[in-house]
């Protein structure tokens, strides 16, 4: 009851000291606007640059650069990855981080059109927008160290440069490292189809490759043989779609068959699936995830054949913190909706027409401030693992049409635009300003520290990883 009651009084003061009557939330959306050119620029090389996991050298160059250029100390090469950075600018407390990815996705490359044109078959692309999100993250630490350098806040600005996230997952490296351990709150945003405090949760994860091994054969001369890696891996295919029927409806299992044999008339003594298993709990996933090895095993036995599983790593589900969001919704309040022209608009009709969607434009209206929902489906996050060792505050902004495909040629078309421009400034500013409230009221900060040990309870964080370092050369 109390902190409902506390977060009511925050967004009831809006207007006042939370609101646009602050002379330092004045301040930080005007540096937005002066760096605007630049973070613009910035997330364009980006998005040209489209690289991915591991591969983001001349992204992260720019992110890291740009920080230097404004002020920030700078490491490179952070928990051995050769693309993870950390930038730091103030002293004390509070410590606020803030997160920011820039890796593209495989096959994705997309010209700026609202309909499908790659600039280079099977090229990647920006289908998630991270070329906004590193640059939007980045331009509000500047705008918040530009108000500790002048006296007018207090404290540590931290930025992450986090590599990897659609693949193997950069931040859980760095929790590893104990790089989260220190922070008194984290924020970050992600690119959208609308505006909203992100008080919901995800979907925990683990990733894991299955091998076989059995015996070469002539597939027609003497197949007896011969004991087929590839008929084990069929048969733990067709016990995990058995399987499917008696699992919960929060729970989805992926599969990817990578390799099972090279060529039609040799028994294959190897082959390999990787395999993906999420729930919207860990405790969940984790009891699918022990069952799923055990078809593997009857898979083995079936066939006649060794096997092997490897971890490749997990990620745990969002802990939200619902007093968090809703400062982050009073500033979205203060800030109002996005506007569009027609041009805008009539390119998002045109993403919305080559990708079968209802023709209902682009919306850049705030989102009412929504209860967090025990099983909120979608997809998984490596800001997961971080939110279990900091509280995190979350955001999400318009930066393509209504009911776009996520992870497709058509986020990647707005990303190099106005729409995903206006977007990444947007956010800038919504992450700022919430800073700044962090920053001036300790009693807030209090506030969503005991929320997040609340949720966290006795449960110590873990992460789900393999022994050895990151595996940068993949």
């Amino acid at each position: 009851m109390k902190r409902t009651l506390f977060i009511a009084l925050l967004v009831c003061k809006g207007a006042i000291c939370f609101g646009q009557d602050n002379p330092n939330k004045q301040a930080v959306i005007q540096s937005v606007e002066r760096q605007e050119e630049a973070l613009i620029d910035m997330s364009d090389k980006i998005w040209a640059l489209a690289e991915v996991a591991f591969q983001e050298s001349g992204s992260a160059e720019l992110l890291a650069d740009y920080a230097e250029a404004n002020g920030f100390k700078v490491e490179r090469g952070v928990a051995e990855m050769p693309t993870g950075f950390v930038a730091e600018f103030g002293e004390g407390r509070p410590i606020i981080g803030i997160l920011g990815e820039f890796d593209a996705l495989p096959g994705l490359s997309q010209d700026i059109s609202p309909e499908k044109t790659p600039i280079e078959e099977g090229g990647a692309g920006h289908g998630c927008g991270h070329n906004l999100f590193g640059a939007g993250s980045l331009g509000a630490a500047v705008a918040i160290k530009e108000l500790i350098a002048s006296g007018d806040l207090s404290g540590t600005i931290r930025f992450y440069g986090t590599p990897a996230e659609e693949k193997y997952f950069g931040k859980l490296f760095m929790a590893r490292a104990g790089m989260f351990d220190d922070l008194d709150v984290c924020l970050d945003w992600h690119p959208s189809s609308r505006i909203e405090a992100d008080v919901q949760s995800s979907l925990a994860l683990v990733d894991f490759i299955v091998e076989f091994r059995g015996q070469a054969a002539h597939a027609a001369g003497d197949p007896w043989n011969g004991r087929s890696a590839a008929d084990a891996m069929e048969l733990m295919s067709a016990g995990i779609n058995a399987y499917r029927e008696h699992i919960r409806p929060s729970v989805r299992i992926h599969t990817h068959m990578q390799q099972a044999g090279d060529v039609v008339n040799v028994v294959p003594d190897y082959a390999r699936m990787w395999v993906r298993v999420r729930d919207s709990k860990r405790e969940g996933m984790v009891a699918v995830w022990e069952r799923v090895q055990e078809i593997a095993r009857g898979a083995a036995i079936m066939a006649d054949v060794e096997y092997e599983i490897s971890l490749v790593s997990g990620l745990h589900e969002v802990l939200p913190n619902r007093t968090g969001g809703a400062v982050m919704h009073a500033n979205l309040e203060t800030l109002g909706p996005i506007e569009y022209n027609e041009a805008e608009a009539a390119f998002g009709r045109g993403i919305q027409r080559s990708t079968g969607k209802p023709l209902v434009g682009i919306d850049g209206s705030i989102q009412p401030f929504k209860e967090t929902r025990e099983n909120p489906g979608g997809g998984s996050t490596d800001v997961g693992d971080v939110s279990w060792l900091v509280p995190e505050i979350r955001l999400r902004v318009t930066t393509a049409p209504k009911d776009t495909p996520w992870h497709s040629w058509a986020v990647v078309a707005c990303g190099g635009m106005s729409i995903g421009h206006k977007g990444l400034t947007y956010a800038a500013k919504a992450l700022a300003m919430t800073m700044v409230d962090l920053y001036q009221s300790p009693e807030l900060v209090e506030e969503i520290q005991a929320e997040f040990k609340e949720r966290k309870g006795d449960y110590e964080y873990e992460a789900i990883l393999p022994e050895g370092p990151p595996p940068v050369g993949n």
